[in-house]
């Protein structure tokens, strides 16, 4: 017989929270606590041990939730640990430990101990997330000593623990024996109770209401996903219409709701029962699918859906009488309409999404169950004189009446509980009858499209236009695997995976041609069990990733992998890339970015083919080999943060909404994204891309830094989300060093802060980007970071006083004292690169040379221009117009030309906007907001004056005789131009304000609305937000900005490039950097997130290194044959059909022509020069050079 026990515990009150990893052991010799020792002599049950492991061995249990065929893993793994715990033996005592708390977002629990399997107080336990608590479930070695344990969380750094109060927990076991224990959170005087290893879950579900619906189930009976994630109300067994299942009290709180949520909120009240709920969803999604209300009706619908599936919100009868037709016509208008929006163009990623959230919760609308009287074998079955009077009346007034009624889905939870019962002792009942049930429990999980993963598969199968095939091998190789009960090896697991990812692409393909309006309604619901098929397998796919995670862990992990490649054995690799493919695949294959996926497929699948070479171009094999995959691995792991923050933007702030509105318990407001998040194949894909970054990091002997500004700076390190002016606390004074989260390229540090003495973002980001520019003109220290421990390190240090240094040997960040680094002085002092600051003013008008000149020419050529008339910019590109013809006849010392071509072009001078403005009779208005704007307050009165002026400039037009200039200078009428700034205020020396002005690509002459259009936005960007506070920080008046316009045939390169004459991150005059983009050069100097090709150049003996390969989601591209509107094409890249990436010859030549180009430009202008240009064919041009800041 089985004997519950209860194990006392007893803490002290006081907590204690433990930043480093020497502190983290509870012995009572070394812990900041007095602990005391209780020694328990409990008596437990008596139950044969699970199964044989090594001495010693923990066995952790991978435990998700949301996930269909997850559920019935883990309910077939806990039937399967229960009959081996009955027929065999040995001194092991299995444990199963649950920790009923749950924790902020990206937080775990782990366990820390004095047993071996607890980690010996060294090492964490990690727990795994379940919507119930923390749990894992262990093999312990039978020991004499009492087990001294205790919960810790651990924090998103993965090293800050904070221990829960008290003194430690004490546990002793028998011989052996399986046991669950449930504990609670800082909960010292309550008695956690040991329970038989099949009784927890009865335990901790109990009600007062009649017989309890979630006992464990029989050996009989395998409990569907749909009753494992049933969070409700358990039911009761009633023998007459007296229900004592009514609803429970809900306090619907519609204080602050508008629009939509309020609508749901109001109709949920008036809705007691499922279909009317059902309903209301109907009208929210079919009223707002044509307008901008859409996605948020998708998304409020989706957690409604949930909840109510999972007993949160409760469905009750309200006296009418529908029967399951209903419900199911009801389904079949959302599944129409859900489908038509998933087909439609102008669905966004994010919705579809949320769309696959509804599918699994909506009821089956097959012919059997639109059928006037639908699910009538349960009628049968409650008529049966074989059956005791009492139990009789229990399926009756329970079941079929509830169901035929109203029903809900909690009619599927008292099926299954009743089908436990005349389970568990067989031949207590009549077999026919029991047979007879059963059959109703499967028409009713169908009903509810609550099947399992084989259930769903086999009602597509004679629907399969072709050969089944891959259905039967897919079904074949999981039943093997689920077989082999756990000890499947690799490659067991990846012919499962494969044959998963050849099914579901194959019933996607299915799925791609949409719903036909015409569609008839079995043709509809049969799509419907495809829909649900499709996203089964997704679901198995979170298993099967995570399983394989496992098992890559049991083979070393990442350490395993690097020495395998300093074996030269990557083909150990093939397994864990193929997975990523197909974990990848996955994600396409869910709509999300389906092209990028592709893209990142056949990059990983080429390297993968390519395999290690022992060189290549005169580079290391093996090195090359680590840049080319880290580059893609990194877009991989992109992608999956781009996934996980499209859930935080959808879901959390309408689930707080819709729960504070409907009563949901707050835990499970607070947990819903994350077990979106975590039970998805997305978090398996991000796990397999970190342990393989981890590996390929390791093989070069990379620490996760890139220095876009080198030296060092002292002050407080503050965290913000973005470089933006007001993001920095008021109530940080001093220097500071700031931790970003994000950034796009056109921020200007100094408008954010005077403060700030160093930049450490959160992302990689091209040096020469404009934000990166600026820091280097700015003198702040800027570093990013990518490597994810060295972010958690980075997390311990926030709001402490630290010490930033960054150069060619590394860059390290440590915590130091304000007073001995004059933390009090002057920011300036604080940077050894900060020296040359100055508070002084930044003067564009002290010589001859900048003074500027009003021309009264409409149009000045390219050759004529000067930088009185026209702006550093556009005398640069004079200049470098000359010197191209001279270029040609010019090699470097390994005989490599230096030559180079300059678009053609020509220049709207100086004054050109004043006069359109004095044309139009609104020159006094712009002199007025000119002098306004001067002082005007930051924080309201800016913008509007900003936004003023932009819209006074943005109406005007150039005159018609500039049109009339410029189509003789290009003839051809059909030409592409592109329109750019060439402002008085930058390409300076002291001040690049590098894409601080607006250029448009695209335009025509032949489109002159659009053409005019262009130039009036180049003016008007003078007056933006961010350009007034940059020359305001700069002491420039505005009065003294003025805007040339500078015009110039658009080029369509293959690539585009950044050329440092000299090396920024540890100036080596020697070297000329480069950084390569796909396409257009708008993305290098935007910011976008990624990493360009990078290769370094040797000045005097050629000598060309590989620094890091692009890895650019999109590329920027104009088509020759499409409009002319000043917009571009963005494309996804495949960088395995990019030369640069996999061609090793192209990479050299192409790295010492442009190592020659930029020596030879640095050689004419007489100093270190920042060069955009970029490769159209076999020919370079250059299209812009300034200084390089110092």
């Amino acid at each position: 017989m089985d004997y519950p026990c209860v194990l006392h515990c007893n803490f002290h009150s006081s907590s204690s929270t433990i930043a480093s990893k020497s502190n983290s052991r509870c012995l009572q010799t070394n812990t900041p606590f007095k602990f005391l020792r209780h020694k328990i002599s409990i008596r437990l049950p008596q139950r044969k041990y699970l199964r044989h492991t090594r001495k010693g061995s923990v066995r952790m249990t991978v435990s998700a939730v949301s996930s269909i065929e997850t559920r019935e893993k883990e309910s077939k793994n806990e039937n399967n640990e229960e009959r081996q715990s009955k027929n065999s033996g040995g001194n092991k005592v299995n444990l199963k430990l649950r920790l009923a708390h749950q924790v902020e977002y990206g937080e775990h629990v782990a366990i820390l101990g004095s047993a071996k399997e607890f980690g010996s107080w060294r090492n964490k336990v990690m727990m795994d997330w379940t919507e119930n608590g923390w749990v894992c479930t262990m093999e312990l070695s039978n020991n004499e000593e009492p087990i001294e344990y205790k919960f810790v969380i651990v924090g998103n750094d993965k090293e800050r623990l904070t221990w829960e109060n008290g003194d430690n927990r004490t546990l002793k076991f028998p011989e052996n024996g399986s046991f669950n224990v449930v504990c609670k959170w800082d909960k010292t005087n309550e008695q956690v109770e040991l329970l038989p290893w099949d009784q927890e879950e009865v335990e901790a579900e109990k009600s007062g209401n009649g017989a309890v619906v979630s006992a464990a189930l029989e050996e009989g009976v395998k409990k569907s996903a749909f009753v494992g994630q049933w969070q409700g109300k358990d039911a009761s067994f009633v023998r007459s219409n007296d229900r004592t299942n009514e609803e429970k009290n809900i306090n619907w709180d519609t204080s602050g709701l508008e629009g939509i949520s309020l609508k749901l909120v109001e109709g949920d009240r008036s809705a007691r029962n499922w279909w009317r709920k059902l309903e209301v969803v109907r009208e929210l999604v079919a009223e707002n699918i044509e307008n901008g209300n859409r996605s948020e009706a998708l998304t409020y619908s989706a957690v409604y859906l949930k909840w109510i599936n999972t007993g949160q919100i409760p469905c009750s009868e309200d006296g009418g009488h529908h029967r399951p037709n209903k419900h199911a016509e009801i389904s079949r208008l959302i599944f129409r309409e859900i489908e038509r929006i998933s087909s439609r163009k102008d669905t966004s990623l994010q919705e579809i999404l949320v769309i696959r959230k509804i599918h699994p919760c909506l009821p089956s609308f097959k012919a059997e169950f639109t059928a006037p009287v639908p699910l009538t074998r349960i009628r049968d079955i409650a008529h049966r004189n074989d059956i005791p009077h009492d139990l009789k009346q229990e399926i009756k007034h329970t079941i079929q009446n509830k169901l035929h009624r109203c029903a809900g889905p909690e009619d599927l939870i008292s099926t299954e509980a009743m089908l436990a019962r005349i389970t568990k002792n067989p031949g207590e009942y009549n077999e026919a009858f029991v047979e007879q049930f059963k059959i109703f429990h499967r028409e009713l999980k169908d009903f509810f499209n609550a099947g399992s993963l084989e259930e769903q598969l086999e009602s597509i199968r004679d629907s399969l236009d072709q050969s089944s095939a891959p259905l039967s091998q897919f079904l074949e190789s999981k039943k093997v695997l689920d077989n082999m009960d756990g000890s499947g090896n690799i490659s067991d697991l990846m012919k499962v995976i494969q044959s998963l990812n050849n099914l579901r692409q194959d019933i996607a393909k299915g799925l791609q041609s949409g719903l036909r309006n015409d569609a008839p309604d079995a043709a509809i619901a049969m799509r419907q069990k495809w829909r649900l098929s499709e996203v089964g397998l997704e679901d198995y796919a979170f298993v099967l990733l995570s399983r394989f995670l496992n098992a890559l862990e049991a083979m070393g992990g990442a350490h395993w992998l690097v020495e395998n490649v300093e074996q030269k054995n990557v083909s150990s690799w093939n397994d864990a890339l193929g997975a990523l493919v197909i974990g990848i695949n996955q994600l396409g294959l869910s709509g999300w970015k389906p092209e990028e996926c592709k893209a990142i497929g056949n990059e990983i699948l080429a390297w993968k083919e390519r395999g290690l070479l022992d060189a290549e171009g005169g580079e290391n094999g093996a090195r090359i080999w680590g840049l080319r995959l880290k580059a893609t691995l990194d877009r991989a792991r992109r992608l999956t943060e781009e996934y996980s923050e499209a859930l935080l933007n959808i879901f959390p702030e309408k689930v707080q909404i819709l729960g504070k509105a409907l009563g949901i318990p707050e835990n499970a407001v607070r947990t819903f994204t994350e077990a979106e998040i975590r039970a998805g194949v997305i978090f398996q894909v991000s796990k397999l891309c970190t342990v393989l970054l981890k590996a390929v990091r390791n093989v070069l002997g990379s620490q996760g830094w890139d220095i876009l500004v080198p030296g060092d700076a002292s002050g407080t390190l503050v965290q913000v989300e973005s470089i933006v002016p007001g993001s920095i606390p008021s109530s940080v004074t001093g220097p500071i060093i700031l931790v970003v989260n994000r950034a796009d390229g056109d921020e200007e540090v100094t408008a954010a802060g005077a403060n700030i003495a160093g930049v450490i973002l959160m992302q990689e980001l091209p040096h020469l980007s404009h934000l990166g520019v600026r820091a280097r003109q700015e003198k702040v220290v800027f570093v990013t970071c990518e490597d994810e421990e060295k972010v958690a390190d980075i997390k311990t240090l926030y709001g402490k006083f630290v010490r930033l240094e960054a150069s060619s040997g590394g860059v390290s960040l440590a915590e130091t004292s304000a007073k001995s680094n004059n933390g009090n002085i002057p920011l300036e002092n604080q940077s050894n690169t900060s020296s040359s600051k100055s508070t002084s003013s930044v003067t564009v008008k002290n010589s001859d040379e900048n003074q500027v000149v009003v021309s009264t020419e409409g149009v000045i050529l390219l050759e004529n221009v000067d930088t009185r008339i026209s702006g550093a910019k556009a005398a640069a590109c004079g200049r470098l117009a000359s010197l191209a013809a001279a270029s040609d006849k010019v090699n470097n010392e390994q005989g490599v030309p230096a030559s180079f071509n300059v678009p053609n072009g020509a220049v709207l001078p100086f004054g050109s906007m004043e006069t359109a403005l004095e044309q139009n009779g609104s020159i006094e208005t712009y002199k007025s907001l000119i002098q306004t704007i001067e002082t005007a307050e930051i924080d309201g009165e800016l913008d509007k004056l900003c936004n003023e002026l932009q819209k006074l400039i943005s109406s005007l037009s150039p005159p018609s005789k500039t049109i009339e200039s410029l189509s003789k200078i290009f003839p051809e009428k059909n030409t592409r131009l592109i329109v750019r700034s060439s402002a008085n205020v930058e390409d300076l020396a002291g001040m690049s304000a590098a894409g601080l002005y607006d250029s448009i690509p695209n335009v025509s002459l032949s489109n002159p609305i659009v053409f005019n259009q262009a130039v009036a936005r180049v003016w008007a960007s003078l007056y933006t937000r961010r350009a007034v506070l940059s020359r305001r920080a700069a002491g420039v008046a505005q009065s003294e900005a003025v805007m040339a316009v500078l015009v110039q045939e658009m080029l369509s390169p293959e690539f585009s490039f950044v050329l440092h004459t000299v090396s920024p991150t540890d100036k080596n005059q020697n070297l000329v950097e480069s950084e390569i983009a796909p396409g257009l050069g708008e993305t290098l100097a935007s910011g976008t997130r990624g990493t360009p090709w990078r290769l370094s150049s040797g000045k005097f003996d050629g000598a060309v290194q590989t620094l890091a390969f692009a890895n650019f989601s999109e590329e920027m591209v104009v088509r020759g044959g499409g409009p002319a509107d000043g917009e571009v094409v963005r494309l996804t890249v495949d960088y395995s059909k990019k030369a640069l990436t996999v061609d090793s010859v192209f990479r050299q030549q192409l790295g010492q022509r442009l190592g020659a180009v930029g020596f030879f430009l640095e050689q004419k202008f007489g100093c270190a020069q920042d060069v955009e240009g970029c490769l159209v064919g076999e020919d370079v041009f250059i299209v812009q050079t300034r200084p390089q800041p110092e």
